[in-house]
């Protein structure tokens, strides 16, 4: 069987597959382009890929009919056509629970670091600028008995409830499967809005101009979600005119490149997708996705399956 890997995977992880089949790893430290990932699933029984992926209906004809399993190396799958790899034959497998602790800790840092504007403070003081100490120096916002208001209230948004309730905070929650409080009630009343929906249709700009208004001038928005789920052009505007006081991204839109305007300002964080990256993490990441090849090959069932409706 023939298994093709869509980029270099840490550690060890790869020894099982070489029980079930040859194995193929792309040679480029980069994201694939369209062209280069179908010429590497051609022939493929099974395919591990990375969100950076698309896999879609070209890539699965160019796949072929050998194609069996598409293992992507995350937790989200908004870059797989579950519906298009189901209807070939395939199955589509991700990597759920294995990267909630990590993804809920960078969300705690980005959250203090935002408000505490510790990023600011870093870059203040690398420039050379001359600065002392005052009453007024800096200033940014405690978290105790600061409500905090989650989007997505699944395995990351319930652990960074933990989390935020040992800084003190009031957490609230608004959820897709109707628990919590409604959307625009979470808006307007939480001093943090922290995202962790995965990207649908409908999460797609779920944070755009009409959002950014109803949230508080004094408010701040941090997302380790998916890019998309923000609307960056009017969150940029948002943070220019102070409409809300700050902002905390580890994903984007069209990532990796970042809305020009979000550069430029000083009360946004941004960091280069960091929600999964622990070492520790990362490896897990990785050896799942190759227990959800060894499984489909050997026994025809993954361990973690993605169901389409999920993804519609």
């Amino acid at each position: 069987m023939n298994i093709f890997i869509t980029r270099a995977l840490p550690g060890d992880v790869l020894a099982p597959l070489a029980e079930v089949g040859a194995v193929t790893v792309s040679p480029h430290d980069r994201p694939l382009t369209p062209a280069e990932l179908r010429a590497g699933v051609a022939g493929a029984d099974a395919v591990i890929t990375t969100l950076n992926d698309r896999v879609d209906q070209e890539v699965l004809v160019a796949a072929g009919p050998r194609l069996r399993v598409v293992a992507n190396t995350a937790t989200g799958y908004d870059n797989l056509d579950v519906a298009a790899i189901t209807a070939h034959g395939a199955v589509a497998t991700n990597t759920p629970g294995v990267l909630v602790d990590a993804t809920a800790d960078l969300t705690m840092a980005l959250l203090l670091d935002v408000t505490r504007r510790v990023s600011e403070g870093d870059r203040l003081i690398r420039s050379g600028e001359p600065w002392s100490w005052d009453i007024g120096f800096l200033l940014g916002a405690g978290l105790q008995e600061r409500r905090l208001g989650i989007v997505g209230m699944g395995a990351i948004g319930q652990a960074v409830a933990v989390r935020a309730a040992a800084f003190g905070m009031d957490v609230v929650h608004h959820s897709r499967r109707g628990t919590g409080v409604g959307l625009a009630e979470l808006l307007s009343t939480s001093d943090v809005v922290s995202l962790h929906c995965p990207l649908t249709k409908e999460t797609r700009h779920l944070i755009d101009e009409a959002a950014l208004r109803l949230m508080k001038p004094g408010a701040y928005l941090v997302n380790t979600a998916r890019g998309p789920v923000v609307d960056e052009a009017a969150l940029a505007q948002a943070l220019r005119t102070s409409e809300i006081a700050g902002a905390a991204l580890d994903v984007y839109e069209d990532e990796p490149r970042v809305h020009p305007d979000l550069l430029e300002l000083d009360n946004v964080v941004l960091t280069p997708h960091l929600g999964s990256a622990t070492t520790e993490t990362r490896t897990r990441m990785a050896a799942v996705a190759v227990q959800n090849v060894v499984a489909v090959l050997t026994a025809g069932e993954p361990t973690t399956p993605i169901s389409f409706p999920e993804n519609s």
